[in-house]
């Protein structure tokens, strides 16, 4: 009977294994990347996360890429973290990784948009270029940056580019990073001016600073500055303007910006070191688009643009 059994069974086997091949796609067994286990196993293979590291997947929302929900699944270990963004076909099959555009829109648009434009700031309010930069005042290549920005930018542009300053300090591979960066925002909010004079002293005196030394070195430098010492002092010990650091850094994780230096121009990012010209050759361009786009929206208006002063009698603008 167990001989029967045993071939029978056998015999059968082709046939269960194409039944099994053949169920539809809604077939409850069917694994779906709208399930967050699944997902985060799929991830960790795809980008061989082992078990160090931790994985979260976000719920999913609705999508501007029609027929797909949006999902972010963050990755972290230690002070590292990454999220990635990624878009799930309804069904729950297919999944695509990539920015949307919208032909309709400037590219850089909704990225412009999250950024708070506040804190350290250089040039005119209204500005129509706008830089921000994000900057560890212990790295190596923000300190050539920040000083070919100083050298060139405000004598370049003096009306039309502002550029403000982000904090973004690296605690993994910079141990005085973030206290220097707590530092400038303590000197920021006695007097705007006196940062950018720490800003240029930091990164001029990189070689001789310590995690040991710097608060030392800290209020040697702001002697004699329109600063008073003992609150100065007293925010330092109270690392009193840390929170203003890690909203900093939460900002550029909201941006997706993981390494210093890094530019936004209008939203443009702009990672890693550069020359003044290269730069340059950005703004201009940029200045040069939104000269073709303004002419463009007041070709569109029909009459031209212009400010017109009503006059009695005359008709009404429609």
């Amino acid at each position: 009977m167990r001989i029967s059994v045993c071939i029978l069974t056998m015999a059968l086997y082709p046939f269960l294994l194409l039944t099994a091949w053949a169920q539809p796609a809604s077939a409850p067994s069917a694994k779906s990347g709208l399930d967050k286990a699944t997902l985060e196993a799929y991830m960790r293979h795809l980008f061989a996360w082992g078990p160090q590291i931790q994985v979260k997947v976000g719920d999913p929302t609705p999508s501007e890429l029609p027929g797909f929900y949006d999902v972010t699944v963050s990755a972290s270990s230690g002070n590292a973290h990454v999220d990635q963004r990624f878009y799930i076909s309804k069904d729950g099959y297919k999944i695509v990784q990539g920015t949307v555009y919208d032909i309709r829109r400037d590219p850089f648009a909704s990225q412009a948009a999250k950024v708070r434009l506040e804190g350290p700031r250089l040039g005119q309010p209204d500005a129509p270029i706008v830089l921000v930069e994000f900057s560890d005042f212990e790295c190596p290549f923000c300190k050539d940056e920040a000083m070919m920005l100083r050298s060139n930018l405000m004598k370049a542009y003096p009306n039309q580019v502002r550029l403000y300053f982000k904090d973004l300090p690296l605690d993994q591979i910079h141990p005085w990073a973030r206290m220097a960066a707590i530092a400038g925002r303590c000197i920021y909010k006695q007097n705007a001016d006196v940062f950018w004079l720490y800003h240029d002293w930091i990164y001029g005196h990189q070689s001789e600073i310590t995690p040991q030394n710097l608060k030392a070195k800290v209020l040697e430098f702001a002697q004699g500055k329109p600063i008073d010492l003992m609150q100065l002092n007293r925010c330092l010990e109270t690392r009193a303007t840390e929170e203003e650091v890690a909203k900093s850094v939460a900002e550029a994780e909201v941006l997706q910006i993981h390494s210093t230096p890094t530019i936004l121009l209008n939203g443009r990012p702009l990672t890693g070191r550069m020359s003044w010209e290269q730069l340059r050759s950005l703004i201009d361009f940029e200045i040069q688009y939104q000269k073709a786009n303004a002419s463009a929206a007041c070709a569109n208006e029909g009459n031209g643009c212009a400010v017109r002063l009503q006059t009695p009698g005359s008709a009404p603008e429609k």
